[in-house]
């Protein structure tokens, strides 16, 4: 079995080794490997059909990466202490492997092919999300599945001005460029990641130092592959031809649509209607017969329909919509639409629309993560819908798929780095974005609705964020090709590059990028990032229209939030035993109070409906922090009446005795009939034992001494 083992290994700039090893694991799988970096360790496996499907004409690529618990030496939360569906933050990297490796599979190679991904080994300082897509091009090179690879997939980050290939969570944590980049050696082929309102010429230098890392990658994928003795991929046959179907449907069609596709029609659903007249009129102009293949007509006339489009922009510079390259589509914008949120907008710029909330929580209301990898809390939560309403279809509503997730994530990072510190915010924040119409940047309409909404709850964003999708369409043979500003669903459809933009006036702060086709130069992309800026800028100033900074205020029905710090030793008395005082103080003032430890000391947060409860609180948590004086007077409760005196709570959570000697100026025999429990009474601190910390109180001192005594 040793004979059957091959590993080979390279270093990162940094001396770090990264391994591949196969022939260990998984050997019934078409391709298995394990690949190693510090103490992570991720078995990636693939497995396609030898056939596919009947009428397929797409690749049915399943993408599964699971963070093994046991990987990071922990057990699972929940009922039943196992591994379930994914998490978001799985479905997230799932995502990042699938759209890397996508592109470069055959064209018409269409067999269920399912590749599995286990974190079975975790390394804290090794993230395995840069590794994960790496992972995956090994397992399919050492295979004999057909695939135009190897990829690699990095993580850079732009720290204290130096460029980071796969960093440390610490020096994430400081940088402020943080991309993940799939690519090949000669092309790079996907870009996600967020920043701190980076320039352009910055994203521009990140590419190409991750670049190089990645070719280096590439390389040791294709030596594993000689040691493995995979020369040979296997042969398929999955799709049929008819050469003289697709000539009759190109001349006779490939015209008309050319004309249509110049005409400009800026409804979506006209210009589809006009489209589909002209396939009607072809299939009623020729012979239907028992051999004619409805399946490969459709796949002919969506590649000619394509195919004329396509021809029609490079030619006219004019767009389906009739729109210029650069072109933004009409925006229009409100805010405080939703009469009960904390903060509301609608964000329209074509035929795309999302209707957005923010919602502001206590700290009770933070999301608990539970991972492998990850664990905590997060204050900051952004989900994104997308109904089949949205683009006119009949589609079940089965709660967010990876899609919505991946959209969602990309918006909350375009707008995290604008929220205010937690020192300055102690909220929780959950914006929903509903997506009503769709024809394209649903997600970049939800940064922008996102932003608006956050300044009109009210909450001091530093800098107000728009984003913009775009788009290109390319013909390799000429080198002729078109960028386009804010694509529509069609452009991105049949477009070589969606590469989405977010950012403040001063930079960028998120970006997203998937890219068709091969050699695309960085001249190029940094002509799509400047066309970008134009745009996102443009939609900046729409966006003032209607808002231009934060509201001073809250809504009324925003709840009020107080944070106040308390020595951490009055932790204790402010929550008191079993959590009896802090309850008590929810209680009597309507007030939600919550105490954390932070750095050493007492936070105390406050969060109410109205002033009235919120100052009933603070008050009632001042008088526990506050230190008791001798000499100072106090209003104090009867608690106790013993036969010797009473106690009195003369603060929250502070008793003193009043000795029956201390009541009055009179002599009492007995405490029947002085007083009684529950009792208000003024009272005054008049000695604190040394020894035992005991209060000692009088209400005589307060009364006027009788002439007579």
């Amino acid at each position: 079995m040793k004979n059957n083992i091959k590993s080979v290994s390279t270093k990162l700039s940094d001396g770090r080794e990264i391994k591949i090893e196969t022939g260990k694991l998984a050997k019934q799988a078409d391709g298995s490997i394990v690949l190693s970096m510090g103490k992570t360790m991720i078995l990636a496996t693939v497995v396609s059909n030898l056939e596919a499907k009947e009428n397929m004409n797409f690749l049915p690529l399943s993408v599964d990466y699971q963070e093994k618990f046991a990987s990071a030496g922990k057990i699972p939360g929940g009922f039943l202490k196992r591994e379930g569906r994914l998490s978001d933050h799985e479905v997230l990297i799932c995502r990042l492997v699938d759209r890397v490796l996508r592109p470069l599979f055959p064209s018409d190679y269409h067999a269920d092919t399912q590749v599995m991904l286990s974190l079975i080994s975790a390394d804290a300082d090794a993230l395995p999300d840069s590794l994960a897509a790496f992972a995956a091009s090994a397992a399919l090179t050492v295979s004999d599945i057909p695939f135009n690879g190897p990829i690699a997939e990095v993580r850079v980050v732009k720290c204290d001005n130096d460029y980071i290939i796969n960093p440390t969570p610490e020096q994430i944590d400081k940088s402020s460029l943080n991309l993940m980049v799939g690519a090949t050696a000669e092309n790079i082929c996907m870009v996600e990641g967020e920043s701190n309102e980076v320039s352009e010429n910055e994203i521009i230098e990140a590419l190409k130092i991750a670049h190089e890392a990645i070719k280096k990658m590439c390389d040791l994928q294709l030596k594993l592959s000689k040691l493995v003795g995979i020369s040979d991929k296997r042969e398929y046959s999955h799709e049929d031809t008819d050469e003289d179907l697709l000539k009759d449907i190109t001349s006779k069609t490939f015209d008309k649509i050319y004309k249509i596709a110049c005409k400009g029609i800026a409804d979506k659903k006209k210009r589809a209607e006009e489209f589909s007249k002209i396939r009607e009129k072809y299939l009623e102009e020729i012979e239907i017969g028992d051999d004619f293949n409805e399946f490969l007509f459709n796949v002919y006339f969506h590649d000619v329909e394509k195919n004329a489009i396509r021809k029609a922009v490079l030619d006219k510079k004019i767009r389906l919509d009739g729109r210029k390259l650069n072109e933004i589509r009409p925006i229009w914008s409100e805010i405080d639409y939703l009469p009960n949120a904390h903060g509301s907008s609608i964000f329209t710029r074509g035929e795309t629309q999302s209707l957005t909330s923010v919602t502001l929580g206590t700290k009770l209301d933070e999301q608990m993560i539970d991972g492998a990898m990850n664990s905590g809390f997060n204050k900051f939560i952004l989900h994104y819908n997308f109904p089949g309403f949205s683009t006119g279809e009949v589609r079940p509503n089965r709660g967010a798929g990876r899609r919505e997730i991946g959209h969602g994530n990309l918006a909350l990072r375009a707008l995290k780095n604008m929220l205010p510190s937690d020192e300055d915010n102690p909220y929780t924040i959950r914006i929903v974005s509903d997506i009503l119409e769709s024809n394209g940047s649903s997600s970049m309409a939800t940064v922008c609705a996102g932003s608006l909404a956050l300044m009109d709850a009210g909450i001091k964003i530093k800098k107000p964020v728009s984003g913009i999708a775009m788009g290109m369409i390319s013909d390799s043979k000429s080198g002729n090709y078109a960028i386009l500003s804010d694509i529509l669903g069609d452009e991105d459809h049949l477009g070589d590059m969606d590469f989405k933009v977010t950012g403040t006036k001063d930079g960028i702060t998120a970006c997203q990028m998937d890219i068709k086709i091969d050699g695309l130069s960085y001249d190029v992309l940094a002509e799509a990032l400047n066309q970008a800026k134009e745009g996102r800028l443009h939609i900046l100033n729409e966006m003032t229209k209607t808002i231009k900074e934060s509201k001073k205020d809250f809504k009324p029905h925003t709840p009020r939030s107080f944070k106040m710090s308390i020595a951490k030793d009055m932790i204790g008395a402010v929550i008191g035993p079993g959590g009896k005082i802090i309850q008590q103080i929810q209680k009597d003032s309507g007030a939600t109070v919550l105490v954390e430890e932070v750095d050493d000391a007492g936070v105390v947060n406050i969060f109410a409906a109205n002033q009235e409860n919120m100052d009933a609180a603070i008050e009632k948590v001042k008088a526990i922090v506050a230190l008791p004086e001798v000499g100072e007077e106090y209003v104090g409760k009867v608690k106790n009446i013993m036969p010797f005196g009473a106690f009195v709570e003369f603060m929250p959570g502070k008793d003193g005795l009043l000795h029956i000697s201390e009541i009055t100026w009179e002599r009492l025999e007995s405490m029947e009939g002085v007083l009684e429990e529950g009792e208000e009474i003024k009272v005054k601190l008049t000695e604190i034992d040394k020894k035992t910390g005991k209060f000692r109180l009088s209400r005589k001192v307060l009364i006027p001494k009788p002439e007579n005594n």
